[in-house]
C-alpha cells in the first residue's frame, strides 16, 4: 500500500487551537468539523484529514506514473484505507508478527529527510505544528499499521500455489490480442570472487562479538548500548530489540539459539545467512520470545577487496585472448557454487532459495527484466550497470557488488544473449506466465478472504461517502 505523507490526527490538530477568543474557537470547530471520524473498522477510525492526505499522495503517484484514475481521489482514497484498517485489525487479532527494527529505521531515515528539508528540528516542529517526539510516534503507529497490514496480506497468500495445468489454462484463458508483453531480458554469465581473506576477516568479526559478549557477561557494558554503537541490523536504532515472535519468525539457526536461553543469558555467536550474532533473551512469554541482538559482517581493508578484482581482470584478460574459455574459468575460479558448474550462467536459484522456494522451473530461470534488478528484483544493481554496457559475447572487467547475505565480493560477467521484448508465450515465457497465474490466483483467494472479513467485521462508513463507486460493493452494509 501507498505511504501516506503525512497524517495529521484529530488530537494533534486541536492542541494547536488556541483557546479563549471568539476566533479560535471558529477556528477549533473548522479545524474538528476538518478531522471528523469518515469510517470505523474493527477499533480503527479514519480521519477525512488522512483520506485527504492519502488521496493527494494518490494523485502524486499516478502523476509520477504518467495515468489518472477515472476514480474520485476521495473514494479511491476511503477505500485503499478501509482495506489498510480491515488488515490491521485481523493482524492484531491473529498475532501476525513485524519487525520493529525495520520500523524504526524507516522512521529515522523519513525523520532525517524531513530534518534536512525543513532545515532543523526547530523547523521542522514550527512547519508540522507539533514536537519531533509526537511527530516521532505517530510515524510509528502509522508504519506499524501498514507493516501489519501487508503482513497480514502475505499470510493469507503465502499457501497459494499453481501447478503447470493451471498455468496453461491461464494462458489458454487470454484472448491472443491482449496477450502480455514481456520485456527485453538479459541471459548471462558470471565469475565471482570473495576476498582470500575472507576467513580471517570472520574470524576478527567473530572475536569483536566475543569481545562483546564478555563485556556484558562481566557488566562492563550494557547489550543495548553496544548493539546501538556496532550492529548492522536495523533493529540497532533501539538497541537491538526485536518485536517478540514465535520463534519460526526467526531464520534457523538464530530460532535454535534462541530457543535454548534463559531470560537474560546470552548466546554464543551464531552464524545466519545475515552475518554473525549474539542474542541476549529478554523474556519469554507463551510462544512469543522478546530478544536484543547484534549483528556483525565481515569487513575488508581496501587491499583485501581489491586483490580479487585484479584476479578477475587476469581472467578476463585470458578469455578475451582466447586462452581460456569463459565456462572453463567458472567452474575453475568461481566461488559462486550455483552458477559454477553450469558455465557462470545465472538462474533464479539463490533469491528463490533465499525466500524458501524450490520450485524447479522457477529456480532455473536464466532470464531476467530490466526490473529483475536491485533491491526489489533480487538481482545486483551493478550487474546491470555492468551489462548495459555489453555487446553480446563481451565480459565485463570486474567490479564489486554484494551477494544477497550482504557479503562482499568481486565479479566479471558476460552477455549472453539479449532477448528483445515480445509477446508472451507459454513455450518461450512459461516462468513469466506462472509468476502471472500465481498472481491471479492469489488475487482471488485474496479477494474472497476480504469479502468474508468484511461480512464479519464491524464496519461504519460516514453517510456522505454511503453511496461512494467503490471497487467492493460489501463495503456498505
Amino acid at each position: 500500500m501507498i505511504s501516506i505523507q503525512r497524517v495529521v490526527s484529530a488530537v494533534a490538530v486541536v492542541a494547536v487551537v488556541v483557546f479563549g477568543t471568539v476566533e479560535a474557537q471558529a477556528q477549533q470547530r473548522r479545524q474538528v468539523m476538518l478531522d471528523k471520524v469518515v469510517a470505523v473498522v474493527g477499533g480503527s477510525s479514519i480521519f477525512h484529514s488522512e483520506v485527504e492526505e492519502y488521496a493527494d499522495a494518490l494523485a502524486a503517484e499516478q502523476r509520477q506514473m504518467g495515468y489518472r484514475s477515472e476514480r474520485e481521489p476521495m473514494v479511491e482514497a476511503l477505500e485503499a484505507l478501509l482495506e489498510q484498517k480491515l488488515l490491521y485489525n485481523q493482524a492484531q487479532l491473529d498475532s501476525i508478527p513485524i519487525s520493529s527494527g525495520e520500523i524504526v529505521s524507516r522512521i529515522e531515515t523519513y525523520l532525517q529527510m524531513l530534518i534536512d528539508d525543513a532545515g532543523g528540528i526547530t523547523e521542522l516542529e514550527a512547519r508540522e505544528h507539533m514536537p519531533i517526539y509526537t511527530y516521532r510516534e505517530m510515524l510509528r503507529q502509522r508504519y506499524e499499521e501498514q507493516a501489519y497490514a501487508q503482513n497480514m496480506r502475505m499470510d493469507v497468500v503465502s499457501r497459494v500455489t499453481v501447478v503447470p495445468g493451471e498455468v496453461e489454462r491461464f494462458y489458454n484463458r487470454i484472448d491472443k490480442d491482449s496477450l502480455p508483453m514481456i520485456g527485453e531480458q538479459y541471459v548471462y554469465a558470471q565469475i565471482t570472487k570473495f576476498p582470500s581473506s575472507l576467513k580471517e576477516a570472520q574470524q576478527r568479526t567473530k572475536e569483536r562479538l566475543l569481545d562483546m559478549r564478555e563485556r556484558v557477561i562481566t557488566g562492563q557494558t550494557k547489550f543495548s548500548v553496544l548493539a546501538r554503537m556496532y550492529s548492522v541490523d536495523g533493529s540497532a536504532i533501539q538497541g537491538g530489540e526485536m518485536q517478540p515472535s514465535p520463534s519460526s519468525f526467526f531464520v534457523r539457526p538464530f530460532a535454535e539459539a534462541l530457543e535454548k536461553l534463559k531470560p537474560g543469558q546470552v548466546s554464543e555467536i551464531v552464524e545466519t545467512e545475515y552475518g554473525f550474532h549474539i542474542i541476549e533473551l529478554i523474556d519469554k512469554q507463551g510462544e512469543l520470545y522478546h530478544c536484543r541482538h547484534i549483528v556483525l559482517r565481515p569487513t575488508f581493508t581496501r587491499e583485501e577487496l581489491m586483490q580479487p578484482s585484479r584476479e578477475l581482470d587476469s581472467i578476463a584478460n585470458l578469455i578475451r585472448k582466447d586462452s581460456l574459455t569463459f565456462e572453463d574459468a567458472a567452474l575453475r575460479f568461481s566461488d559462486d557454487a550455483s552458477s559454477k558448474m553450469n558455465g557462470g550462467i545465472v538462474s533464479n536459484h539463490d533469491v528463490l532459495e533465499r525466500q524458501g522456494v524450490y520450485d524447479g522451473a522457477r529456480m532455473t530461470a536464466t532470464r531476467f527484466l530490466r526490473e529483475d534488478f536491485g533491491a526489489e528484483g533480487g538481482k545486483s544493481l551493478e550487474d546491470y550497470n555492468a551489462l548495459r554496457r555489453l555487446r553480446v559475447g563481451e565480459i565485463s572487467d570486474s567490479f564489486q557488488t554484494m551477494d544477497f547475505k550482504g557479503n562482499q565480493l568481486s565479479k566479471i560477467v558476460k552477455l549472453v544473449e539479449v532477448i528483445p521484448a515480445h509477446t508472451a508465450s507459454l513455450v518461450d515465457d512459461y516462468v513469466r506466465l506462472e509468476e502471472m497465474a500465481l498472481a491471479a490466483k492469489q488475487d482471488k483467494v485474496y479477494r474472497e478472504w476480504l469479502d468474508r472479513k468484511i461480512e464479519s467485521m464491524y464496519i461504519y462508513i460516514a453517510p456522505e461517502y454511503r453511496n461512494a463507486d467503490f471497487e467492493n460493493k460489501n463495503w456498505i452494509k
